[in-house]
């Protein structure tokens, strides 16, 4: 395959650093507390769970449909997506992004302006068969050790050992739909999260803690949130995204029509 697309000009995706058995991919909808969310529940030591940002051009993908066609050149799909992290206009990451073990940009320590700077915040990283979500101070003390194939520095953090994030209100009144992960203690499972209707800070992290029992967990977004699964017939359009997370499949013989909300 490799061969083939060299000859045609085209470069292949890098494929993971670590061998990868059967999906253990499942998206999910569930109503808690009143509010609706979707859900994708990730195996990282079962599934291809992947960060992308830029084609082999250079260009930012943007886009589920364009990373989808990227990879249907080597006969894989993506099983599930969403956006995964603040970005700037050009949509480079506003923090720290590693991807397939080559850090695009460094680790951003200290507070600033808007959630990602509402501190603390933290680093969503991959290493082979765990996920993690790692408070930002706390992940430059242990980088080394932890040694991320993929990062993604986003905030403000939404759980932080077991405890909400001190600046989130119960009597907020801002809205919006948000999305994040939630990982557990020992690294075997990633939850990813978007609300099916606008939600406070309170609220969306305490269904990380509360709902889900998960310890730590991170904000992506929460003006352009978007999600792919086709397990739950989701295609959602938008705005361009920065930073995308994914599952990658193999392509079925007999694609189906891409799905649309």
């Amino acid at each position: 395959m490799r061969a083939a697309l060299l000859a045609l000009g085209l470069t292949p995706l890098l494929a993971p650093l670590f061998p990868m058995p059967a999906m253990a991919l499942e998206c999910r909808n569930e109503t808690w507390n009143g509010t609706r969310y979707a859900l994708c529940e990730v195996d990282p030591a079962k599934d291809d769970l992947r960060l992308f940002l830029y084609d082999p051009g250079g260009a930012p993908y943007g886009e589920f449909d364009a990373l989808n066609a990227r990879l249907g050149v080597e006969g894989k799909t993506l099983g599930f997506a969403m956006n995964a992290g603040m970005y700037h206009e050009d949509r480079s990451p506003v923090g720290h992004y590693i991807e397939n073990g080559k850090e695009l940009k460094q680790v951003i320590p200290n507070a600033g302006p808007g959630n990602f700077g509402l501190l603390p915040n933290g680093v969503f990283c991959l290493t082979p068969g765990k996920a993690r979500v790692v408070e930002t101070l706390r992940y430059q003390a242990e980088r080394d050790q932890l040694n991320c194939t993929y990062a993604t520095q986003s905030g403000p953090m939404l759980v932080i050992d077991g405890k909400l994030h001190p600046a989130f209100n119960p009597d907020s009144t801002s809205r919006y739909i948000r999305n994040g992960v939630g990982v557990t203690e020992s690294g075997d499972k990633a939850v990813f999260v978007i609300s099916r209707q606008p939600v406070t800070f309170h609220e969306f992290a305490s269904f990380f803690r509360d709902r889900l029992e998960l310890p730590q967990a991170l904000y992506f977004d929460g003006n352009i949130s978007r999600l792919y699964a086709p397990q739950l017939g989701r295609n959602d359009w938008g705005q361009e995204m920065g930073p995308i997370v994914g599952v990658v499949v193999d392509k079925p013989d007999s694609d189906p029509e891409t799905p649309s909300n």
